[in-house]
């Protein structure tokens, strides 16, 4: 099926491989720009091809290559920087998100086809866990920028995670690195699906968006914010136990700007051990019929951690922000992409779920390490291995991709990738040794211990 220098890759860097053949597929030059000429709306292609932006963007947002500038050279880009630079700002917010969507969509078919999901958080709904990203301040390059010391924020978007296929199904970016994440709910609204169950933290607890989720017979779980009003119909009632703490509930009536009323549940948590803030109560509000336990409740919220983690692999395995793109599209569209290879990153963990299924992949398999493999082994394996080869994974269907991904994750050797979880931390020593001296010779210090330890044992 493979050539012997493909196979070698294979059994070597399986996961590279991988990664590489999806890109291949998912993100294949004449699909992505016969898809772009389907969704622009002002854009135009002239002498960058959408599909050369994204495979140049790809190389800096997988730390193939550290910046723009240093992956042009390698991007075939027949244009000079300075149009890149060009095209990049002025991409359209509506590709960007777009792109995304797409991304999640030809995931969900794969990970589906090969049964790589993970175990439903609550039977019967599609969990969708909601939050914001704002990007990190970018370096003052712009002329705008330049006679100002404060941080310059390109934008922030509002993201949602699948549990359960573990993608980012949607964006919703904002140039205005100031908006309220509030502003962007009537988006994220039009999207509400019946037998949806959102989580959120209590940013999002606002009424006109939770009776939105209401009226579409769909479902939240959300945590309730200071200012958020309700009626009390009953006192709250000591539930039970988790294992953060007690459970308390009492059915509350909220009402709507419009004068609508609706009667939803207050969960509260009385927690065993205070939160950073100092918090001792954790109190959600749901819309979640009487028969699904309070404890599973609680735990649907403490399961929102997850895209927390989501966001800290962006910026630890991937470059989601990149602070030399101050233009907001430009460093929005950088961020969409990370979202996209999460999503790639996303099949092969699902890949791997489904063929080594009597291992807990989740928690012993390292996407650093992934990440890692992939940054390091890329370069070589584009080198070696010659575009043909590359040809039956671009023209293979989804369910084709699948079967394939499954066959190549048979050789991945898990230890490879093995997570090595740290310890807690130790409070820092007090240093009080040879105040007022600058230096010490760590060659007298340690001859000074040796001789010390030999003394003891005499």
């Amino acid at each position: 099926m493979f050539s012997e220098i493909l196979e070698r890759f294979i059994k070597d860097s399986p996961v590279a491989v991988m990664v590489r053949a999806l890109l291949e597929n998912l993100l294949n030059a004449d699909k992505i720009d016969r898809w772009f000429e389907g969704v622009r709306q002002t854009q135009y292609t002239k002498e960058i091809l959408f599909s050369s932006l994204v495979g140049l963007m790809l190389q800096v947002v997988c730390k193939i290559r550290p910046s723009v500038h240093s992956a042009y050279p390698h991007s075939g880009i027949t244009a000079s920087v300075v149009a890149v630079y060009d095209k990049l700002k002025n991409l359209e917010l509506t590709t960007a998100q777009g792109l995304v969507r797409h991304s999640a969509g030809e995931a969900e078919t794969i990970i589906t086809h090969i049964a790589g999901m993970n175990p439903p958080l609550l039977a019967g709904y599609r969990v969708k866990f909601l939050d914001g990203n704002c990007l990190e301040a970018t370096d003052h390059r712009l002329k705008v920028l330049r006679g100002t010391r404060a941080g310059a924020l390109p934008g922030k978007s509002l993201v949602v995670f699948d549990p359960a296929l573990g993608i980012a199904l949607d964006v919703f970016p904002c140039e205005d690195g100031h908006a309220q994440e509030r502003s962007l709910l009537s988006a994220v609204a039009d999207t509400v699906q019946e037998a949806d169950l959102w989580v959120m933290d209590r940013n999002f607890c606002v009424l006109g968006w939770l009776f939105r989720i209401h009226q579409q017979s769909a479902f939240f779980v959300v945590r309730q914010h200071g200012n958020t009003p309700y009626k009390p119909l009953k006192p709250l009632e000591l539930i039970g136990k988790s294992t953060t703490g007690d459970l308390y509930e009492q059915p509350v009536e909220m009402t709507a700007p419009s004068g609508e009323k609706i009667q939803v549940r207050r969960v509260v948590v009385k927690l065993k051990k205070p939160t950073r803030n100092g918090e001792t109560f954790i109190v959600l509000l749901t819309n979640l019929p009487r028969e699904i336990d309070t404890l599973i409740i609680a735990e649907l919220y403490r399961n929102r951690w997850k895209i927390e983690t989501a966001f800290q692999k962006l910026e630890s395995h991937l470059n989601s922000e990149l602070n030399t793109l101050g233009y907001p599209q430009a460093a929005l569209f950088g961020f969409c992409l990370a979202l996209v290879a999460f999503n790639i990153y996303a099949i092969v963990m699902a890949a791997l779920r489904a063929t080594h299924r009597n291992q807990a992949i989740n928690e012993t398999v390292s996407e650093y390490y992934i990440a890692q493999e992939i940054a390091t082994n890329t370069g070589g394996m584009l080198i070696a291995i010659p575009p043909v080869e590359w040809v039956m994974f671009a023209e293979a269907s989804l369910v084709e991709l699948g079967n394939i991904l499954l066959n190549i994750a048979t050789y991945v050797d898990l230890k490879k990738y093995k997570k090595h979880p740290r310890g807690p931390k130790k409070p820092p020593m007090e240093k009080t040794q040879f105040r007022g001296h600058p230096h010490v010779s760590t060659a007298k210090l340690i001859k000074a211990s040796a001789k010390a330890r030999a003394a003891n044992r005499a």
